[in-house]
């Protein structure tokens, strides 16, 4: 198992926050499926931090695991 560190960066207005949530649309979630999408499996993220809606990050940390050695993490 390999663990990839992410740095992301949003303008969080049209969010509900970091944190997966039952109703809303939230970073967290967003960035699952998408990672999910192009690894073929499913991925849970794990941020160091959380925001609140609406609010706005500069490089937030975030890791994931995932089975298989990524060729090009710097994509």
């Amino acid at each position: 198992m390999y663990r990839y560190q992410i740095l992301i960066e949003y303008e969080g207005t049209k969010f509900i926050g970091w944190q997966t949530q039952k109703k809303g649309n939230s970073v967290q979630k967003t960035i699952e499926i998408i990672l999910s999408r192009l690894l073929k499996t499913q991925v849970k993220l794990i941020g160091a931090g959380r925001t609140d809606a609406g609010v706005h990050a500069l490089e937030q940390s975030a890791h994931f695991d995932y089975e298989k050695k990524i060729a090009n993490p710097n994509l």
